[in-house]
């Protein structure tokens, strides 16, 4: 049989101000087309099929479309866990419906281990493989805070608890393997949402457990015979286990993801294990670009681009050497996209090696700082020593991180409490800030190292 592995649409992301709408839809059809091309019998989205708990009107639409137009392909089943930025609420708002579409929703752990645990048939119609599908594991889902309990106490807690539930699963994956009284073994897959030890991250990846666990052990899974993944963008697998893989997201997340080519993955299992994993490349449906120098190198790298194609408008992002950043820097380089399809959406300055303080910070603007580094402007400015400092900016980071989680932590308890989600009305935000055509859907261990996959690999 043969599984599709993507994870990481992030659908209704607003980057910068801009929607990716139409990037967005042009992936789902690829990938509809793309699962009759290749014979795919599964489709595994291991989390963050959302960009936020909230997501916006079109988002959702585009999302119940795409299980609509799934049931035209040869596509038997379809199953989406919770990432990080995923509200189990609203992912398992219509989850018993979507079931009746051969498609399985989880939105969070459930009590018992065995409701994981799933049987995937092929396009005969028979057992092909086992599946334990587990969502994003947050901390409050499985473990509680012990008091007296220091930091490195809490990480080797919550890995333990997250490795014990795996192997809980795993257990449950082997006993339906038992019930099934088959005269072969099936292959037993995992789906997991989290940050593996030596992954490489880019700018739009969130920390997800700040404060009490860094990355996961490749060891601290069990015997799965292939381990769909998802969070990280940038795909890439488990050194010397590549049977552990990340698919990355399909469109870049980041101006530092433009380079990397998007993929998913194929998987095809003959017998027991893993037969094959290929790569199939996803097309660039928007190109992010970085352009780094003085004004003179940034005016001739700009030239180069002028043979992108007309039809595909480029978001820019342009790094200047501090000598040259001026106040009309954007008027400057407004004048030599002028007529090209190109987009500038982010200026940033380049810091000269050692250069802080005074000399740095009268030249810097809001906009050109994430919110940590605004914290740690502020956090100079008082005497503390290096103890110190690391606890407040461990403190701030967990603030930060429970600020984003909160939309989804909120949307999941108005749902245990009324059965219903009420979403936001964005008719009028998506106006303000990038109108888009709506398009024609009708179609459409041991620290382990990671080794990127595709340009990486």
């Amino acid at each position: 049989m043969r599984i599709i592995h993507t994870s990481d649409w992030h659908l209704g992301q607003n980057f910068m101000g801009k929607i990716r709408e139409k990037e967005h839809q042009k992936f789902l059809d690829w990938l509809l087309a793309t699962i009759d091309n290749v014979k795919a019998d599964v489709l595994v989205v291991a989390g963050d099929i959302f960009d936020t708990g909230t997501p916006p009107s079109y988002a959702r639409a585009m999302f119940n479309q795409f299980i609509v137009s799934l049931r035209s392909t040869r596509c038997t089943r379809a199953v989406f866990v919770a990432g990080n930025h995923d509200s189990a609420a609203t992912l398992n708002e219509a989850r018993e419906l979507l079931a009746c579409l051969d498609v399985f929703v989880c939105g969070r752990v459930f009590e018992n281990p065995r409701d994981h645990v799933l049987v995937l048939n092929n396009a005969n119609g028979r057992p092909g493989a086992l599946l334990c599908a587990v969502p994003f594991i947050r901390p409050r889902d499985l473990i509680k805070s012990t008091a007296g309990e220091t930091g490195q106490d809490k990480k080797q807690a919550l890995t333990d608890t997250i490795s014990d539930f795996y192997h809980q699963v795993y257990e449950a994956a082997l006993e339906k393997q038992k019930e099934l009284e088959l005269n072969k073994s099936l292959p037993i897959l995992a789906t997991g949402h989290l940050t593996m030890v030596g992954g490489m991250t880019s700018e739009s990846v969130r920390d997800i457990y700040i404060g009490s666990l860094d990355a996961f052990p490749g060891n601290g899974f069990p015997a799965f015979d292939y381990v769909a993944l998802g969070h990280l963008h940038r795909a890439q697998q488990v050194k010397g286990a590549d049977h552990i893989q990340y698919s990355g997201s399909p469109i870049p997340l980041s101006f530092d993801e433009g380079k990397k080519e998007k993929q998913v993955l194929l998987l095809s299992f003959e017998e027991k294990g893993v037969m094959e994993i290929k790569a199939v490349q996803v097309p660039c449906f928007r190109k992010l670009c970085t352009i780094k120098g003085n004004l003179d190198q940034i005016e001739k790298q700009i030239s180069l681009l002028s043979d992108h194609d007309p039809d595909k408008t480029m978001w820019l992002e342009v790094e200047v050497a501090a000598d040259d950043y001026l106040f009309d820097l954007h008027a400057r380089i407004q004048a030599m996209i002028e007529e090209m399809p190109i987009e500038l959406l982010r200026i940033k300055r380049k810091r000269k090696p050692g250069e802080t303080g005074i000399d740095v910070e009268a030249k810097e603007k809001l906009e050109e700082l994430s919110v940590e580094e605004v914290f740690l402007r502020r956090l100079a400015l008082e005497e503390h020593d290096d103890q110190d400092r690391e606890l407040l900016l461990n403190m701030f980071r967990e603030i930060v991180y429970n600020i984003d989680q909160s939309d989804c932590a909120d949307q999941t308890d108005q749902s245990d409490k009324t059965g219903k989600v009420d979403q936001p009305d964005t008719t009028h935000q998506t106006d303000k800030t990038d109108k888009v055509d709506q398009p024609d859907t009708t179609n459409q261990t041991d620290k382990a190292e990671l080794t990127e996959q595709g340009d990486e690999s």
